[in-house]
């Protein structure tokens, strides 16, 4: 059995960690070359600049060669967590009328043990697996390649990551993987899954990198590599390696239901928290404190961009990293530390991997103009991944306006023009019900009537920006605005 068959609730993709359990019921829950600026077109009929062809990876090489070079440094996981199971059995239905017939049996303590993988980068013992594989457990074990089963502790963990790093003890000598680079992995290439499937350890399979940056709601920092070659209930932690016998990725997670798609974490990624978990236990990360979404083709075009590319500050926190640098809401970062921010995902993988107190330079797009400014980071808490509860709109003397020409029909409320209906179809369907309009292109929005104002200052055809207060989020909403 699987669990964490659902991630975010806003992704439809299902997917399940790839962790084998052996009890019943038991289961853990679960590049970018160039840095020009994407409002900046090409001239017309100007060549494309083409960059060093990469060196051809060879179409075949030695699999049983590669599989018996890379398995003594690949290691099954088998972790034991001991719970309590309440007692009573299954109720009597005389009980409801002539109470208990007996003695209530007393609750009783069982243990639960699951599968893993994982892969040794330290010839003193230190192993690496994924977070979730260990888990709440109370006893890990780690069998090598010779057959032998050693005890091993956790000595650090990344849940935002799903990394952990073991020590086996008493361990010296022990075979190494080598850390492959994932930037440099091509999509298509050769590659080559080890692990401990449903039990089956050190068991070898091939595919190929079938996509990179993949996105699946599986945390904060999604950037997997998508791979065809076969991962099963068990292979979580284990290495995926490419045709050198470099780890180029960690197996973690498996689409439900699916055939053929499995995900892993990047060895890059890997690499920029290994030393904090040996050193610290844990990973701190810088943030810049803002909030942030997607730039849509319709937003871009509201804030008039060429193309729909970067992160669109929604919100800053007037005491972080962002404020003190000049970045204002409708701001656009485009790149961080010179590495483009294409899609708004990449924002807070390139932000997390810097540490607090680090300075990082942040370029950012204000209506035409490209500016880049410095950023002192602060510390990322946990608590800062964690939405605060919606916010109750107060109705007042709430006083309905019609926006017919916009699909939507709004109410006064204190601090903007309150969205009470949306029609499918109408030209502001990025707003939903219960949406408070603030702002409409930089102008404050305080009632429907300043809302009916603030359309009609724009121009028919163009697209109006609206910031809105959507629970405690702010964030920006394209207004298309009809033609007269």
């Amino acid at each position: 059995m699987i669990d964490r068959t659902a991630v975010a609730s806003c992704r439809p993709l299902t997917l399940a960690l790839a962790l084998g359990s052996v009890a019943a019921g038991c289961g853990h829950p679960s590049a970018h070359p160039g840095a020009g600026a994407p409002i900046a077109a090409e001239p017309q009929g100007s060549p494309s600049p083409v960059g060093p062809i990469a060196p051809p990876v060879p179409a075949t090489f030695d699999v049983a060669a590669l599989a018996e070079r890379v398995k003594p440094a690949v290691v099954s996981i088998t972790t034991t967590q001991e719970v309590r199971v309440p007692g009573g059995g299954e109720a009597d239905p005389f009980d409801f009328f002539f109470g208990p017939r007996g003695p209530r049996q007393p609750d009783r303590s069982t243990k639960r043990s699951a599968l893993g993988s994982g892969f040794i980068i330290d010839a003193s013992g230190y192993v690496v697996t994924n977070e979730h594989v260990v888990r709440e457990a109370d006893d890990v074990r780690v069998h090598l390649a010779d057959d032998r089963d050693l005890v091993a502790e956790v000595v650090g963990r990344d849940p935002k990551l799903d990394l952990a790093l073991l020590k086996i003890k008493g361990a010296t000598g022990l075979p190494v993987a080598t850390l492959g680079s994932s930037e440099q992995t091509r999509v298509g290439e050769s590659v080559l899954a080890v692990g401990n499937p449903f039990g089956l350890g050190h068991t070898v399979t091939l595919g190929i990198v079938s996509a990179k940056a993949r996105t699946i709601g599986a945390g904060p920092y999604d950037d997997f590599i998508q791979t065809d070659a076969s991962i099963n209930p068990g292979n979580s932690g284990g290495p995926l390696f490419n045709w050198k016998g470099e780890v180029v990725g960690i197996n973690t997670a498996i689409r439900a239901g699916a055939t053929g798609i499995g995900f892993a974490i990047p060895s890059d990624a890997l690499r920029d928290v290994l030393s904090q978990l040996r050193e610290k236990g844990y990973v701190e990360r810088g943030k810049i404190g803002i909030a942030f979404q997607p730039v849509t083709p319709a937003l871009a075009r509201g804030l008039g961009l060429s193309s729909p590319q970067g992160a669109l500050v929604s919100d800053v926190d007037p005491t972080g990293a962002a404020a003190r640098a000049g970045i204002r809401p409708r701001d656009v970062i485009v790149a961080v530390d010179g590495t483009p921010i294409r899609h708004a995902e990449e924002l807070p993988r390139n932000v997390a991997r810097h540490a607090p107190g680090s300075t990082i330079t942040l370029a950012f797009v204000r209506g035409d103009k490209r500016t880049e400014v410095s950023a002192t980071l602060d510390a990322l808490q946990d608590d800062d991944a964690k939405p605060a509860r919606p916010g109750r709109v107060g109705d007042g003397d709430r006083k309905a306006h019609a926006a017919g020409r916009y699909g939507i029909t709004v109410s006064d409320v204190p601090g903007g023009a309150r969205v009470d209906s949306v029609a499918e179809g109408g030209a502001a369907e990025e707003l939903h019900p219960g949406d408070v309009i603030t702002e409409v292109d930089g102008a404050p929005v305080r009632s429907g009537a300043d809302l009916a104002v603030a359309l009609g200052h724009a121009k028919p055809g163009a697209t109006a920006l609206a910031r809105v207060r959507r629970g405690p989020i702010a964030r920006f909403a394209a207004m298309p605005i009809p033609a007269k």
